[in-house]
């Protein structure tokens, strides 16, 4: 089913899923769920389709902590820190194939639960700035001010009437949830993290 699937030997982790092309879109979760090389899940059905909608000719779904788990609180309190860098490893060599890579920030309000996904975030916001990449989020496209409770007025580009797509508490939406009807739109990373910490 995936021509891009790197795992370790039990496939308790997975780094990467997808189907390559000249113009994929690089998307990153939280951590992976029950797809594989064979099956997808839900989350990776509509990422798919939402890569391909957007005039993507291919994806990668990577995360931010490789470890499978269903519900992100069964996630370990602390992370493998071999896996971890692993992780943005293979995440980053894979950007690299490309010129001037996209990525999705598709991960939710779950990054807060561990502070080893914060860091994760940091670190590859770094790497993708280092290889020139960009950054996008889904989600509805609102125009005017942004309400209460946000983690900034405006995390989408300056250049962009449009506003952020974000959760409530100023989150990069989870694929799981979302409508058809929404659009990427840009993300800005850095301010994302600085508004973080």
């Amino acid at each position: 089913m995936y021509d891009l699937y790197h795992a370790n030997r039990r496939d308790t982790c997975r780094f990467a899923l997808g189907k390559m092309g000249n113009r994929p879109l690089f998307v990153v979760g939280l951590n992976p769920s029950t797809a594989n090389r064979e099956k997808s899940d839900v989350t990776a059905t509509k990422v798919a389709r939402v890569a391909y909608a957007e005039g993507y000719d291919g994806f990668a779904m990577t995360n931010l902590y490789p470890r499978r788990s269903t519900c992100p609180d069964d996630l370990p309190q602390r992370a493998d820190s071999r896996i971890w860098h692993r992780n943005i490893e293979i995440i980053i060599e894979l950007a690299k194939q490309q010129s001037a890579p996209q990525f999705w920030a598709a991960w939710g309000g779950d990054i807060s639960k561990r502070s080893y996904l914060i860091r994760a975030c940091q670190r590859l916001a770094e790497e993708v700035a280092d290889i020139g990449g960009s950054w996008w989020c889904y989600g509805p496209i609102e125009e005017g001010p942004v309400g209460k409770g946000r983690l900034s007025k405006d995390l989408v580009s300056k250049d962009s009437v449009r506003r952020s797509p974000l959760t409530k508490k100023g989150h990069p939406r989870h694929p799981s949830r979302l409508s058809y009807s929404w659009a990427l739109q840009r993300f800005d990373a850095q301010r994302y993290i600085m508004q973080l910490a």
